[in-house]
């Protein structure tokens, strides 16, 4: 709690009603802190509809420059997390709408947000920018994009880093890898199989060899308060993962066992997609060095507390 009071307000959050976004609205609204929201008028709201009335929220498309304009005006924010994106997920694959979303998005809200003399922009960038590697990523290894998503959080990256340095403003950009918890796209890895295991459904598989470096979201809130909380970060990029590599195997076996599932399922029963790679895992040792932080929830409590909120949420609905 003493960090986030240090937090200088007003508070922006755009993207809140995606997963990540939506988990740092909860957040604050948990410890009675009003938030401004920014998300589509399109977008479905069912993380955050229970408490989407304890926040001051704005329909934003931000590649429409002039609205962004006027509602900036109105917020004033000092504080940014822009999260806001879109071309995350393999049914997202329209150029133009991935370019307005992430680059065109992110150039018109930091423009605005300058005139206000803000204290910090958190730019959400994304593990993708690293393209595939055979080692584990640091953030200062050559990007080399493999997707249009990751150009365009390449590009709104550099773009940060030009504003940061030239004229001297505090905006970091974080890259988080696979983040998983409450609220997480029920068509991602983890819900799916959590889905099918409880109903005692048959499951299609990958490879049992494919990797992902797992970050509870909870973590990932903590880190990105730590980083608003911090002075002198101009430019910055961290990566946001566990450091660890879990293949889908240990996943699928883990959930298997504190699920009780009994069916028995084929491997490579499913063809790898695109982004199926058996090394995708981050490098820690900076955030470690220049933070001093690293995440505290494991993959097994991560997914005992994910299958607690899965069981409870859909059970209620």
């Amino acid at each position: 709690m003493k960090i986030i009071k240090k937090l200088r307000k007003p508070i922006l959050i755009t993207g809140a009603t995606g997963f990540i976004g939506s988990n740092l609205v909860r957040y604050f609204v948990s410890n009675n802190i009003k938030v401004n929201i920014l998300f589509k008028k399109s977008s479905n709201i069912w993380r955050i509809k229970d408490i989407i009335h304890k926040t001051k929220y704005f329909n934003l498309d931000l590649a429409d420059k002039k609205k962004v304009a006027t509602i900036i005006k109105k917020i004033k924010p000092k504080t940014i997390f822009h999260l806001a994106a879109h071309g995350a997920y393999s049914y997202q694959e329209n150029l133009y709408n991935i370019k307005s979303s992430i680059l065109d998005g992110t150039i018109n809200l930091l423009e605005e947000c300058k005139k206000y003399n803000f204290e910090i922009f958190i730019n959400t960038g994304s593990s993708s920018e690293y393209g595939f590697k055979n080692k584990k990523m640091k953030e200062k290894d050559i990007l080399k994009p493999n997707s249009y998503y990751s150009v365009f959080k390449i590009s709104s990256t550099l773009f940060c880093q030009f504003q940061s340095f030239f004229n001297n403003l505090q905006i970091v950009t974080i890259r988080p890898f696979h983040v998983y918890g409450p609220y997480e796209e029920p068509r991602r890895l983890i819900p799916t199989l959590m889905s099918n295991m409880i109903l005692n459904r048959k499951i299609k598989l990958v490879s049992p060899n494919i990797s992902r470096d797992l970050v509870y979201v909870t973590d990932v809130i903590n880190f990105y308060i730590l980083i608003a909380s911090k002075k002198n970060l101009k430019g910055q990029v961290f990566n946001l993962g566990f450091g660890k590599k879990i293949t889908i195997n240990k996943i699928y076996n883990y959930l298997k066992k504190i699920t009780k599932y009994k069916k028995k399922n084929k491997w490579n029963s499913m063809k790898d997609r695109l982004w199926d790679q058996t090394i995708w895992f981050s490098d820690m040792s900076y955030v470690k060095k220049q933070l001093n932080w690293k995440p505290k929830i494991n993959f097994k409590q991560g997914l005992k507390e994910t299958l607690i909120w899965h069981r409870k949420f859909y059970n209620d609905k």
